[in-house]
């Protein structure tokens, strides 16, 4: 299996998009990318705007050459429902359901978006909790689970992919803080895990100290999985400048157990670039 991350907040946008390629298929996970509205009080920085700009043209490139697009659920950041959807053109489309475990925001996103690819897409199968098969590799879904620690943000599939190596794409659990969105990792038991992390750099009005406690022990139960040889932790909790000191104690237990814990970035071998996180510095020296 080749893993190659395209897009994420370690390397300056608002993404989780993710190339996957076994012997049996192409695939390509959440074909979206974003920036941060508003940071500091700060609107995106010209240098996060070109950033984006250069992560939707690689997108675009991966996303033709797939067989398979994912999208996980409704956000912007995750799909985009108004550019370049030749992308979906001829494609196996495997979404989130788009009427069930979904909040009032996503389901109208859902139906735009299918709406606008349903006569051009080869394919289009609803994944909450479904398995696929495309030769020996194997695409399997979670039930719908909160994005965060409750319905209001609605509801995200994780994906596990197999060719006998196993990579597990979190989608946005924001954690995990809650049970059902760990056990999916814990129960398949998976080689590599990408985690969007927890919300912490909303610590205290948007995500609890609480949350974060339960992701920093569902990250422990996570690296000592005995099959866990690496645990990729990005988007979300890269927005905090913090992050590495949140997760203090699951680098000592990656350090353990031998797992290595690191960004996207740093797995593609590229710079980290937590554009975002930093824009108050890009202002003031432009």
């Amino acid at each position: 299996m080749k893993i190659l991350p395209i897009a994420f907040d370690s390397m300056g946008t608002r993404s989780m998009c993710t190339f996957v390629k076994t012997r049996d298929v192409k695939i390509l996970i959440d074909p979206g990318v974003a920036l941060g509205p508003s940071r500091y009080g700060l609107p995106p920085h010209p240098i996060e705007i070109q950033q984006r700009k250069e992560h939707w043209q690689a997108i675009v490139g991966y996303a033709m050459q797939a067989d398979v697009l994912i999208v996980t659920h409704y956000h912007y950041d995750h799909h985009r429902p108004d550019e370049n959807l030749e992308i979906y053109e001829n494609k196996v489309v495997f979404v989130k359901h788009p009427e069930e475990n979904i909040n009032k925001s996503q389901r109208e996103r859902a139906a735009y978006f299918l709406s606008k690819i349903e006569n051009i897409a080869k394919s289009i199968q609803y994944a909450d909790g479904k398995e696929f098969l495309f030769g020996n590799t194997k695409i399997k879904f979670s039930q719908a689970v909160f994005h965060g620690t409750n319905a209001k943000l609605g509801y995200v599939t994780e994906v596990l992919i197999d060719d006998g190596y196993k990579l597990i794409h979190t989608s946005d659990v924001e954690g995990p803080s809650i049970a059902e969105q760990a056990e999916f990792i814990l129960q398949n038991k998976p080689n590599l895990v990408i985690l969007d992390g927890p919300l912490s750099y909303m610590l205290g009005y948007r995500y609890s100290y609480k949350s974060l406690q339960l992701a920093v022990e569902n990250m422990i139960k996570i690296v000592n999985t005995d099959s866990l040889e690496a645990l990729i932790v990005d988007h979300h909790f890269l927005r905090d400048l913090k992050w590495k000191q949140r997760i203090a104690s699951v680098f000592d237990a990656a350090n353990r157990k031998g797992v290595k814990v690191l960004t996207a970035a740093e797995f593609a071998g590229k710079p980290v670039k937590m554009l975002e996180a930093h824009r108050k510095e890009l202002y003031s020296i432009s």
